[in-house]
């Protein structure tokens, strides 16, 4: 599905973390938000996945009106960099959670339930892990965790918040890679929140470069390496 941001603006103790900000998504793109620390991107980030409210604007999904729709209503599929798994569950326990807490009437069954969390253990590729508790995994395994357990509801979008940021090189690498393979495979809209033009670059169908609350460029990586649009994006990316 696409996701439109129109003319979304959002201050906090009176400083603007965002100013007027558009932003079209296509569906089933990988958008990359990138930019300096405080320069609008978890912001942005949560105001799209409904954590937060804009002071003015609005958050269209396929053109219908979010704005003031609470994230649970949402469908946002959202991970965190510090992975905020309980400790107390197992790893499918932690997968199933998100389903095993919804209205009697919506929820599956025990053995769907079961089905869906085996069926994620193997699209992260953490088969046989289930019994498993979190402190048991490394940081990466740990990330994968939180990664299916975003997915369990089928969501209309994943949403990542800087996911990688505690990780070393190596286990990024291979996780960036796992996660552009399951974005593609299950024709996801994705928005990943950076600040490392690698990993951006890296994963990104297109990505938003911005600076002070507002885009300062929003194109194709080919693009913006070619031509940078503004003195910020060229010295950024230098």
């Amino acid at each position: 599905m696409a996701i439109t941001v129109e003319a979304v603006s959002k201050q906090f103790d009176g400083h603007s973390a965002l100013e007027a900000l558009d932003l079209e998504i296509a569906d089933r793109t990988f958008v990359a938000l990138l930019g300096p620390s405080g320069s609008g991107k978890t912001t942005l980030l949560r105001i799209i996945a409904g954590l937060a409210y804009a002071d003015e604007g609005h958050i269209r999904f396929d053109g219908e009106d979010v704005t003031e729709i609470p994230v649970q209503r949402r469908n946002i599929g959202f991970v965190f960099q510090n992975y905020a798994l309980f400790r107390h569950m197992t790893i499918a326990e932690n997968i199933a959670f998100g389903l095993s807490v919804m209205k009697r009437r919506d929820r599956p069954s025990k053995a769907d339930i079961a089905a869906r969390v085996e069926e994620l253990l193997g699209i992260v590729r953490l088969d046989g892990l289930g019994k498993r508790y979190p402190t048991q995994l490394s940081g990466g395994q740990r990330q994968r965790v939180a990664l299916a357990r975003a997915l369990a509801r089928k969501p209309r979008f994943l949403l990542l918040d800087e996911p990688f940021g505690a990780l070393d090189a190596k286990v990024r690498q291979e996780l960036r890679s796992a996660l552009r393979e399951i974005h593609d495979r299950l024709g996801l809209t994705s928005i990943f929140v950076t600040h490392d033009r690698d990993e951006a670059f890296g994963l990104a169908d297109r990505i938003a470069i911005l600076n002070g609350g507002k885009i300062e460029q929003y194109d194709s990586p080919e693009a913006i390496n070619r031509a940078p649009a503004t003195d910020f994006v060229r010295e950024f990316l230098a």
